[in-house]
């Protein structure tokens, strides 16, 4: 990734504006056990107490990597319950990234977000009726498939 998606300067502005990266060499011990690094590039989003709530694993481009750390910080604000900031970054994907391989996720998980926010379970047909047109054969459309019984 140094070579071909890091020096993308997309990249490098995603990363300046968006996260504090730190780098840790594969074999720094005790926190590549600490976090379970097994191969290399492992990419983490933690919280400032340093709890992991995205994990990527293996090579990404820059049209994956922009994707995949947004899903990571929605996911952070999804468990954090900040809804209102992860539906933003779940969004996002959506929009800019469709074909992205974190835009299933986004979706499905942008549904659960408005509904833990409002209670409404629209948002959630919702996720699966557009996870049924875009990503039918993806792990997020069957996971939303129970969505499609809400009136």
């Amino acid at each position: 990734m140094d070579a071909v998606t890091y020096p993308n300067k997309l990249v490098i502005r995603f990363i300046e504006n968006h996260v504090v990266p730190l780098r840790i060499p594969s074999d720094q011990k005790p926190q590549v056990d600490d976090y379970r690094v097994t191969w290399t590039p492992t990419l983490l989003i933690l919280d400032s107490k340093g709890l992991e709530h995205h994990r990527s694993v293996g090579f990404l481009g820059e049209d994956q990597l922009i994707p995949s750390l947004l899903l990571g910080l929605g996911n952070l604000h999804f468990n954090t319950n900040t809804f209102n900031d992860a539906i933003a970054r779940y969004d996002r994907i959506i929009t800019e990234s469709p074909d992205s391989d974190a835009a299933p996720e986004a979706i499905f998980q942008r549904g659960v977000a408005q509904f833990k926010n409002s209670h409404n379970p629209a948002p959630l047909k919702e996720a699966y009726e557009l996870l049924h047109k875009l990503h039918k054969e993806s792990l997020w459309a069957h996971r939303a498939l129970p969505y499609r019984l809400i009136p």
